[in-house]
This record gives structure tokens, C-alpha cells and sequence, in this order.
């Protein structure tokens, strides 16, 4: 359990750098926490993922009981990322609510347009408003200076809700994030990327919940067959699977293409395909004409 930081305190130093800065991860660290020390309260928007465990952890040290981590919960959450965060607010200490968001219900949503994540964020803004307002805090998000590049409308509604980004205040990359969750023992240091299942179907095609489930079938059970990074794309309304591999396990997946037909399979799919581009984070935004991540 990580404790709130008495005034005066300082921050744990390394030797990790931080981009052409040369801060130490430490020195990043500190500009995290002096960002966080400038808000009363605040309402960390909390997924479990590396960043947003981070920015929970930094804002409980700073703030104390006045800094909320809260879970949006809906159909495109898989349940073992819901677990997890929860497991991550006990062990840390952390004030933590979940909320449901109803994004599923909107029309707007559901078309899954290139603006499918303005409107997931504005769910989100919609379910913690009351919260907020109650408590007078500020909504706080997890994005990082590398995702100012990315195709991220909900950057949009963030910006409109009134929203605060202090890893992109403090100039942390997804880089420093991870090399400052290692120096405070954070175990999210390196968890792989995961976005929300919504963002495994094709653009265009219909947000349901009978496909989210059967994406995160899918995945679980490429998980199980020791494939902790994947990716479940789903095209043709839910009927094809185009599975994306870090590039090292491209040949292993060629072995073992029967138990993996089997799982996809066995989770609704009519067809499996295994991409030989291996995985690139946000791969559906080439359908936008914006270039995929490769392997972040």
C-alpha cells in the first residue's frame, strides 16, 4: 500500500532517463506529483492500465483521500481488466468507485465512426458529472504526451468537459510512464497495452454486445494457449477474426493454428485469420487513413 506523501517529502530518484530532457525518472516523478498538488480534488478516470494506475497512484500519495479512482464499467470493459483494477486500488490504498456507462445505448455510438471514442468519452464525462459536481473535483485523465499523436477523439470531449491531463502536463511519454511505475514498485510497469474491445471492430461495422463478448472469449482464450498480447480484430459484422501477434510469435501461432481456429472458433467466429503484420496498436485506424503503432 502506497501512503499519501507528508509536506515536504521527497520523491525516489534513478538513474532512468527521460527523453532528450535527461530527467531521471524520479526528477519526472516530482513533476507529476507538483502537477497533481495544484488540484483540490480529483477524479481519476482508472482502467488499470499503466498510465491511469499511475496517475491514481501519484494522485493518492498527493492528495490523499481527496483523489477518487473511478472505473467506467460497461459491455466493452473485459471483466479481467475489471478485476484487475479493482485488485490494483486495494493493494494500493486507493479510494475507488466503478460507474456504468450507458455508450451502448447511444445510436451515435453504436455506427462506430471514426468519432466512436468521442462519444465513449462523453458517457464517461456523463456518468462521473454528478460525482464531480458533488464532490467538486476534476475529472483527470490518463493520456500521455505519445498519445497527443494517435487518432484519439475523445481527446475532443475531454477538452470540452473540462478535463485535466497531468502525465501530458508533467511531458511524460508511455516510456517514462512505465520506467516511474518500476521505480515506485507499480506491477502495471509492464502490462501491455489494452484498449477498450469496442476498439477491436472494424469501423463501419455495428458496436454490439454479442460481438464485444465474443472478442473477449476469443482473447481469453489466447491468453490460455500463452498469448498474453493479442488482438482479436472483428470484421463482417462479427463473423470474421483477424488475429494480430507480436511478430516473435507469429511462427508458434502457425504451430498451433488449430487450437487457436478452435478458440476463435468456439467463441462464435465463422472465420480465422491470422495477420502476418503481427500487432500494431490501433491497426483499425488505417481504415481512417492514420497509420497504426507498430507493437505498442
Amino acid at each position: 500500500m502506497v501512503e499519501p506523501l507528508t509536506r515536504g517529502e521527497a520523491m525516489p530518484r534513478n538513474a532512468v532517463t527521460d527523453g532528450p530532457e535527461g530527467r531521471t525518472a524520479g526528477q519526472a516523478y516530482e513533476d507529476l506529483c507538483a502537477r497533481l498538488g495544484q488540484e483540490r480534488r480529483v477524479l481519476v478516470a482508472f482502467s488499470g492500465g499503466a498510465d491511469s494506475a499511475l496517475l491514481a497512484v501519484a494522485a493518492h500519495r498527493v492528495l490523499g483521500a481527496a483523489a477518487v479512482a473511478v472505473t467506467a464499467v460497461s459491455a466493452s470493459l473485459p471483466a479481467e481488466e475489471r478485476r484487475a483494477a479493482a485488485a490494483l486500488a486495494r493493494r494500493h490504498g486507493l479510494a475507488h468507485v466503478e460507474v456504468c456507462t450507458d455508450e451502448l445505448t447511444r445510436p451515435e455510438y453504436v455506427a462506430n465512426a471514426g468519432d466512436r471514442c468521442y462519444h465513449c468519452k462523453s458517457a464517461l464525462f456523463d456518468a462521473v458529472a454528478p460525482l464531480a459536481t458533488l464532490s467538486g473535483a476534476v475529472v483527470a485523465l490518463g493520456t500521455n504526451l505519445d498519445d497527443l499523436g494517435d487518432h484519439r477523439p475523445g481527446q475532443r470531449a475531454a477538452a470540452q468537459r473540462g478535463a485535466i491531463a497531468p502525465l501530458v502536463d508533467a511531458r511524460l511519454t508511455k516510456a517514462a510512464v512505465r520506467d516511474i511505475s518500476r521505480l515506485i514498485g507499480l506491477d502495471t510497469a509492464d502490462k501491455p497495452a489494452a484498449a477498450c474491445l469496442s476498439s477491436r471492430i472494424a469501423y463501419g461495422d455495428p458496436v454490439t454486445e454479442e460481438v464485444l463478448a465474443r472478442i473477449e472469449v476469443a482473447e481469453d482464450g489466447l491468453h490460455r494457449l500463452g498469448f498474453p498480447v493479442c488482438r482479436v480484430r472483428a470484421h463482417a459484422a462479427g463473423t470474421v477474426a483477424r488475429l494480430e501477434l507480436p511478430g516473435p510469435d507469429l511462427d508458434r501461432a502457425a504451430g498451433l493454428r488449430d487450437e487457436i481456429d478452435a478458440v476463435l472458433r468456439s467463441a462464435g467466429f465463422e472465420f480465422c485469420t491470422l495477420d502476418l503484420q503481427g500487432f500494431r496498436s490501433g491497426r483499425m485506424n488505417v481504415l481512417l487513413g492514420v497509420p497504426a503503432v507498430a507493437g505498442r
